[in-house]
């Protein structure tokens, strides 16, 4: 393939929930649930924010980032099972915010947590067959999590966006394979406000064979082995999944430390594995290889295999990275966390 990443941007709101102050309202053990989970505490949007503003946020930091001109953008998709409207499509209002011109296609994608990496795959489609100079892809979410619910303990908020193209580019996607199976281990039915999971497709049927197949898939391919690669990311539910699955498929903990950044930010659900990609760029040299599997409920698996250029150094400093958006976060007790969250009804 001869497109790529040509900008990124990642945005993280500032609030922060940590998992004792969660567990204290349930009575639950707080030291037990970090140990199954690996995670510490979480991002919570701010009372104005949804999946809308943190991808206009994460948006406009990828323009900014590379100094993309907008209006060359051709297509924008955004990935999100927390689209604010159920038929108004979220991408519209992004491309109009970011100065792009109405010479475009947008629609906004779905397919849980790997909703995101789906739109990466159809901006880089469109981008190499030449309908589209750019495309803007996007994963945002405000994860939801019903009050006492295991999921509330992850589910976060934030958002990345990736500009992909065939000039300029800071990271070429050598090539990417999907694996996708009808596995009923979360959902959401229309106008329920939280999603529900099977508990028993979770890991097993659910995660880790569709991580591992479309992991597995994509390097037979390439005729590629873990240890070709310098980084690699897989979609981050908690901080367990993601370590056991690099450990089956013979990833070091070296390989996926700088991109685990689900311990400090919790699930964003459509943009989880896409923020530790961003975590990855941020410190990429020049000529490193990326490994990066998302996974999405429902079920399946987005691979990418990357390749960082030179041109990674001149945009790396163009805007916010993700450890400067985890950095000074303002903690919240539980109170104020259901205020942010809607779970107070009035």
């Amino acid at each position: 393939m001869k497109a790529g990443i040509v900008s990124y941007g990642a945005y993280i709101p500032r609030y922060r929930i940590k998992i004792e102050e969660i567990a204290k309202v349930w009575g639950d053990n707080a030291n037990s649930i970090i140990d199954g989970l690996m995670v510490y505490e979480k991002s919570v949007p701010d009372m104005d924010e949804d999946t809308v503003t943190i991808a206009v946020e994460a948006a406009r930091y990828a323009v900014n980032r590379a100094k993309v001109n907008p209006e060359k953008i051709g297509a924008v998709f955004t990935g999100s099972e927390s689209h604010p409207y159920a038929v108004k499509p979220t991408s519209t209002i992004v491309a109009e915010a970011i100065g792009a011109t109405p010479n475009l296609t947008a629609a906004d994608f779905e397919f849980a947590c790997k909703a995101g990496t789906a739109a990466m795959q159809a901006c880089l489609g469109m981008a190499e067959s030449g309908m589209i100079d750019l495309g803007l892809a996007i994963g945002s979410d405000v994860s939801q999590g019903a009050p006492g619910d295991a999921l509330e303990y992850t589910a976060a908020a934030g958002g990345v966006a990736y500009i992909i193209g065939k000039e300029n580019i800071a990271a070429q996607i050598e090539s990417t394979y999907s694996f996708t199976t009808d596995t009923p281990d979360f959902w959401r039915r229309e106008g329920k406000p939280y999603p529900e999971h099977g508990g028993r497709f979770t890991g097993e049927p659910g995660y880790f064979k569709h991580v591992t197949s479309a992991a597995t898939g994509l390097m037979e391919r390439l005729g590629t082995k873990p240890s070709d690669y310098d980084y690699a990311v897989f979609h981050q539910p908690n901080g367990k999944f993601p370590t056991r699955v690099a450990k089956i498929l013979g990833f070091s903990g070296e390989q996926i430390k700088p991109g685990l950044v689900v311990t400090r930010l919790g699930n964003t659900y459509s943009g989880s594995c896409m923020m530790g990609l961003a975590a990855i760029l941020d410190i990429a040299k020049p000529d490193d290889r990326i490994f990066m599997t998302a996974f999405g409920s429902g079920a399946g698996s987005d691979a990418f295999s990357l390749r960082v250029t030179d041109r990674i150094d001149e945009i790396r400093n163009g805007a916010p990275g993700v450890e400067e958006l985890l950095a000074n976060p303002t903690y919240i007790n539980y109170a104020t966390y259901a205020k942010h969250k809607g779970k107070i009804k009035l």
